[in-house]
């Protein structure tokens, strides 16, 4: 019945890989990447929850680096599948500490959502209009 749809996977993979690599740009990596050392600590601390307590500053500047840098190399669709990998760990981590403050459902919510977009986003592969097909012509 929608069987005419998958016509249209590639440009919905292009579409889908634009909103969410914009959104870890502009509106999580971004502003933890010029948060500066005080916001990076704050964000590593997370990683006390897999009992990682050790240099927080760095855990957050990485948080934010694969934020920031896996949103665009998602827009790009280029290292696709090791960028979704990298932002995947991030939103464990980041499920794991609202877990574990207790936050309420809708505050843990989010980061497992995107969590299972950038599932979604491995097993698809980056698709048609992106560099990784560019360059390696496979998604």
């Amino acid at each position: 019945m929608f069987s005419f749809l998958s016509k249209y996977q590639d440009v919905a993979l292009l579409f889908a890989r634009l909103g969410i690599g914009l959104s870890y740009i502009f509106v999580h990596g971004g502003k933890k990447l010029i948060g500066g050392p005080e916001r990076w600590e704050s964000t590593g601390k997370a990683m006390q929850n897999l009992g990682i307590g050790f240099f927080p500053v760095f855990w957050g500047f990485m948080a934010a680096i694969s934020e920031s840098v896996g949103g665009l190399l998602i827009i790009l669709g280029f290292f696709f599948r090791p960028a979704a990998t990298l932002i995947l760990i991030t939103m464990f981590v980041a499920a794991t500490k609202h877990f574990s403050d207790g936050d309420p459902l809708s505050k843990i919510a989010y980061p497992i959502e995107m969590g299972m977009i950038m599932i979604l986003f491995f097993s698809f592969g980056a698709g048609k209009y992106s560099l990784d097909y560019k360059f390696w012509k496979k998604n």
